[in-house]
């Protein structure tokens, strides 16, 4: 018998041919089968007393099928059985895992000896078992009614590369979309990344043009939006983008992400996508990113938005503007300023990075994880969820502020010579010539260091008592650190400078002749 089984409408209908009195050739014809067929099974019926009766009153199709399956039960062919079957619970038992053939295929092969099946025989398995189990109540679609203005979804979809104006290079593009739930009007926009900062502004921007807010937004689990994803009874453990969360903030709406590897609980953004990559991207490979946005400005307007929806049957933009515009939650009085949220670590220099640019935060939380806010202008560092450090945001260098840094040592991160003589002079001129002294003293070796610790140092003196100490190391040759700090311990500094009035000054040299002696006798005399 063919392995396919005749239906049983057709079986209803050989019963009334043949109450008709029709022949088993016409019979065979029309139904579309062969003799042998069709004598099987008349066969069969006649056996079960089913061939005779009114003509209007057929036997039922339940009373057909269990005629038919207690007669001729489905048969396997030996050349059907599966190299796999020794296998069969090793397979079921991983299946029920979660793995999928590949990976059951696999593992069977490296852990199992003599494993000899293919590839093809443990994917049929995996679907014969699956297709045992049944229906389960989680593989239902339930087809949600949303009511005007409650939900849009938002997804990404890949359209391939396409010319950037601004790198002069092709790169890859997604256009991101978003669809309300109840009109199905769809906005759309190309960008080259995905990153949190243009998952954002571009809900901005589709918010901007659509004129209004839904109260809930649907995204995908894309990493610029949710950043551990989780779904069933403890939502709790959903963790959502800070920066995302601000957004939803400011806008007043609630955010519900779909479950991870579940595209058909966004199903309306993942068709939109399929739309638009179908639709509008069919035919237009590498073009120039703007050229392309100016193209798909006016293909949603004139066509996405206007078509008769499949769904719906009604048009978007009709819908939107009779139905769904007025229900819309109003747009902030304010625009919403993109606020992205990263991780760092205070770095042993009392600073995180970010952008490769240095911001400054106390020494004390050296070592701990912070969580920097970043806006356009401002960059602020929390740690443990208290705010430590503002700055301005910085395109490139860094930015310290010196109370961050340990009293004794914020000074020391200044390496420029000029700050230090600047430092000196303002204690005072005569301190600031000894400090250019000091940095001359020795061509090859930098005194900075030197400088750093005496300037310093004069800074917590009064102005007299440094002014008198770098007399005193002038007046007797003293650049040191340590001959100037001993000068004033001793309060040397507060004693006569002058180094001849210490010695006392000797008019003329004992033993020695002045210039005029050597003119009084003739080339070689004696005296």
């Amino acid at each position: 018998m063919s392995r396919e089984r005749v239906a049983m409408v057709d079986l209803q209908e050989l019963v009334r041919l043949h109450r008709m009195g029709c022949g088993s050739r016409q019979v065979a014809r029309s139904l579309r089968i062969s003799p042998n067929t069709e004598r099987q099974y008349r066969e069969v019926l006649r056996t079960a007393g089913l061939l005779e009766g009114a003509v209007d009153v057929l036997p039922t199709l339940e009373e057909l099928r269990a005629v038919v399956d207690g007669a001729l039960p489905a048969r396997v062919t030996p050349q059907q059985s599966s190299s796999a079957s020794p296998w069969a619970m090793q397979v079921d038992a991983l299946r029920r895992k979660g793995m999928g053939p590949q990976a059951i295929w696999d593992r069977l092969r490296v852990e199992q000896p003599g494993f000899r099946a293919s590839l093809s025989a443990i994917k049929r398995m995996c679907l014969q078992q699956r297709r045992a189990e049944g229906v389960r109540a989680e593989d239902v679609v339930i087809r949600v009614d949303t009511e005007a203005g409650e939900v849009a979804q938002v997804d990404f979809g890949y359209i391939g590369r396409h010319w950037d104006p601004e790198s002069h290079t092709f790169r890859k593009a997604w256009v991101f979309v978003m669809v309300l739930g109840y009109s199905r009007w769809m906005w759309a926009s190309v960008v080259f990344d995905q990153s949190a900062a243009t998952w954002m502004r571009l809900h901005v921007e589709a918010f901007d043009a659509l004129g209004g807010v839904p109260r809930t937004l649907v995204p995908d689990n894309l990493k610029a939006a949710v950043v551990k994803a989780c779904f069933g009874i403890e939502r709790e453990s959903l963790e959502l983008h800070l920066g995302y969360r601000e957004l939803a903030r400011h806008y007043g709406l609630r955010l519900d992400p779909a479950p991870p590897r579940a595209p058909q609980k966004k199903g309306k953004v993942e068709s939109g996508v399929s739309y638009v990559k179908n639709n509008f991207m069919a035919g237009r490979a590498e073009q120039d990113v703007t050229v392309l946005q100016r193209d798909l400005d006016i293909w949603l307007r004139e066509v996405a938005n206007r078509r008769v929806h499949g769904t719906t049957g009604r048009r978007p933009a009709e819908v939107l503007a009779a139905e769904e515009q007025e229900t819309l939650l109003p747009l902030p009085a304010t625009r919403y300023e993109v606020v992205l949220w990263r991780n760092a670590r205070v770095h042993p220099d009392s600073h995180v990075a970010l952008d490769r640019v240095l911001y400054s935060v106390p020494f004390v939380h050296i070592g701990k994880k912070a969580a920097v806010r970043v806006t356009d202008t401002r960059v602020v560092v929390f740690i443990d969820d208290m705010r430590v450090a503002e700055h301005v945001r910085r395109r490139s260098g860094r930015s310290t502020f010196d109370a961050h840094l340990p009293e004794h040592r914020a000074d020391l991160r200044h390496r420029s010579q000029e700050h230090w003589v600047g430092r000196a002079a303002k204690i005072a001129p005569e301190v600031g010539q000894y400090i250019e002294e000091v940095l001359d003293v020795d061509p090859v070796v930098s005194q900075l260091r030197v400088v750093q610790a005496i300037v310093t140092m004069l800074e917590r003196y009064p102005t007299e008592r440094a002014i008198g100490a770098c007399r005193r190391a002038q007046a007797w040759g003293c650049y040191t650190y340590r001959g100037v700090e001993g000068i004033l311990r001793k309060a040397l500094d507060l004693a006569v400078t002058d180094r001849e009035a210490v010695h006392g000054r000797i008019k003329a040299p004992r033993f020695a002749r002045t210039p005029d002696d050597f003119g009084r006798y003739p080339q070689g005399g004696t005296a």
